[in-house]
């Protein structure tokens, strides 16, 4: 666990214990202005707001058309595939997986996709059978859910961190447009992947 979350568990745990305490215990000592405001920023970090809503309202079954691009100016490789999304966490973690194929190869994959409400920015991760690395993302959102995201994970070749930009859109109710961007061999943005979701009834 993350340092940073692992230090979120304890002092949360340990003003819910304060506050059972307190309740329990008439002669415990009530808890201190100070305890009881970080225990409503620790309750309001925690709780579903409206963007976890129009997560969720993602939740379904999908039916994919992918579209890859190997090599700059080469037309694209196209590849049917399905994708599932659920919420977890008490509706605060919307999870995807994927199942299609890649360069001639069965590829699965899983990305968790959520809001924070710290930050104000949603974010995402992505992991697959092509890799044993994670691609951490973070982006924003309009009212539409046509959203932006940088995502960076650690290149095969060289090694080093290399940045994605990614955009999604939805073009109808049912119809969501996924698109990514990388450097090219020039170190040049090209298009590197569009993903056409349509939900199925």
């Amino acid at each position: 666990m993350h340092r940073t979350t692992l230090l979120s568990v304890v002092v949360s745990v340990g003003l819910l214990a304060a506050s059972a305490a307190c309740a329990q215990d008439k002669k415990a000592p009530a808890m201190t202005p100070e305890m009881q405001a970080q225990m409503e920023a620790y309750q309001k970090a925690g709780t579903p707001g409206i963007e976890h809503g129009k997560l969720a309202a993602m939740a379904g079954n999908y039916d994919l058309t992918v579209k890859s691009w190997y090599a700059p100016g080469a037309p694209p490789s196209t590849d049917p595939g399905t994708a599932t999304r659920r919420m977890i966490l008490g509706n605060r973690v919307l999870v995807e997986e994927v199942t299609s194929s890649m360069m001639g190869q069965p590829f699965t994959g899983q990305g968790l996709h959520g809001f924070d409400n710290v930050t104000g920015k949603y974010w995402a991760t992505w992991n697959d059978s092509m890799s044993t690395g994670v691609m951490l993302s973070e982006g924003t959102c309009d009212a539409q859910l046509a959203c932006t995201y940088t995502g960076t994970h650690h290149d095969p070749v060289t090694k080093k961190p290399q940045t994605s930009r990614m955009t999604s859109r939805w073009t109808d109710k049912t119809t969501e447009v996924f698109e990514m961007y990388g450097p090219g061999p020039d170190g040049k943005e090209v298009k590197m992947m569009e993903i056409t979701y349509k939900k199925r009834p």
